[in-house]
């Protein structure tokens, strides 16, 4: 079952066309992330898929989500989506069943199932032994889970996470992750923006690459990784150290032969090869301390597709 369908998605705000005739489809029950530097349109995009935005008027645009039409049947697609924004919006003076109560009132919760689904949500994401703490009192990782939380509480179709661990510790991003592919197995859909490479990785059964407002590529990670990237890079820190005679030769002689494909910037370079070896090689001319050998990500990808990295 396809659970969102996206036509020709553009959107401006004044004369800044933020994005630019964006075409999608998401299955039911998998999650697509949306990567991309800041200023790419990903955030833009999510924000017209829950009403927060309005696309353009265009001929051919089309956004169907969970079955219903935007922006015509917005709050039927409200009423079945979750959201996690980037900033928390927690009442700081109350305490995290507080804060999950009032929320229950909005979606006209009966006292009952209002308070069985606050129990469940609790267990879901590790608060419950902090119920009766304060927001102000809270680490960064556990306000992050009660937003999930507090997105979860009306048992959504559709969840949208817009950067959800952004600056969390490494155990908090892993419970996150683990929560994410429970819901995945439940059948909810999540929409995911975020610039973590293995987050993407983590969660993403599709990955769209955005630049500029527009797509540009989308497909499997591993898929989108075999297809268009090398296995193996080099990475030179130091510019110096391919001023080197023996350096610079090798590396003209590699550059020539095909082994291997240079792209980076004046402060380093980065060298790409489908055999391993042939960077091992090249490595051992340099100085120590001076480079490092990696496998390739997503950064290298998008670099390669775009010109630049994700943080440019």
């Amino acid at each position: 079952m396809t659970a969102l369908e996206v036509t020709h998605l553009s959107k401006s705000y004044g004369d800044l066309l933020a994005v630019d005739d964006l075409s999608f489809t998401v299955e039911a029950g998998r999650c697509t992330a949306f990567l991309g530097p800041n200023g790419a349109g990903k955030t833009t995009t999510i924000k017209t898929l829950y009403g927060k935005a309005r696309a353009d008027s265009r001929p051919g645009t089309r956004i169907r989500v969970l079955g219903f039409e935007l922006p015509r049947q917005e709050l039927e697609v409200k009423s079945l989506s979750g959201l996690v924004p980037q900033d928390n919006s927690l009442d700081e003076e109350l305490d995290i069943e507080q804060n999950l109560s009032i929320y229950t009132r909005f979606y006209h919760m009966p006292r009952a199932r209002a308070r069985q689904r606050i129990e469940e949500l609790l267990v879901f994401m590790e608060l419950t032994e902090k119920r009766h703490a304060r927001v102000k009192e809270l680490s960064g990782g556990m306000k992050r889970r009660l937003v999930i939380a507090r997105a979860l509480l009306n048992s959504p179709r559709l969840l949208i996470l817009d950067e959800p661990t952004t600056g969390l510790d490494p155990h908090v991003r892993h419970l996150i992750w683990d929560r994410m592919h429970d819901l995945m197995r439940e059948g909810v859909t999540i929409l995911l923006t975020t610039h973590y490479m293995d987050e993407a990785f983590q969660l993403a059964h599709d990955i769209i690459i955005m630049d500029r407002g527009s797509k540009a590529l989308q497909g499997p990670p591993q898929k989108l990784m075999a297809d268009h990237m090398e296995p193996h890079v080099l990475e030179i820190h130091d510019p110096a150290a391919l001023t080197e005679e023996e350096a610079g030769r090798r590396l003209a002689e590699l550059e020539r032969d095909g082994s291997v494909r240079k792209n980076g910037s004046s402060s380093r370079t980065l060298l790409y090869a489908r055999n391993g070896e042939v960077l091992g090689s090249f490595a051992r001319i340099l100085r120590p301390g001076s480079f490092l050998r990696r496998a390739t990500n997503l950064e290298d990808l998008f670099l390669k597709i775009t010109g630049r990295n994700l943080n440019e």
